[in-house]
């Protein structure tokens, strides 16, 4: 994992595209689902408290969900 990786995502890009973009979710209801779901739970965490952890895991969460609408432009640009 790259140092950008853990402080931007805590997790690869590589890992991102497995668990999230290739998940059952993406698989049966599109990506916009996930990126949808990603942000339900980040109202969520932000609902119970905005302690230190709390607002670190929305922050990555947030950016998460926009490296895959990122790669969803991206894979729309024509050739």
């Amino acid at each position: 994992m790259t140092e950008f990786e853990n402080k931007c995502y805590g997790i690869t890009e590589q890992e991102i595209r497995e668990q999230y973009m290739q998940s059952i979710t993406a698989q049966c209801s599109g990506l916009e689902m996930v990126v949808m779901g990603i942000m339900s739970d980040c109202q969520e965490m932000m609902a119970m408290g905005t302690g230190p952890r709390s607002v670190e895991y929305v922050r990555k969460q947030m950016n998460i969900a926009k490296f895959i609408l990122s790669e969803m432009m991206d894979a729309r640009e024509p050739a």
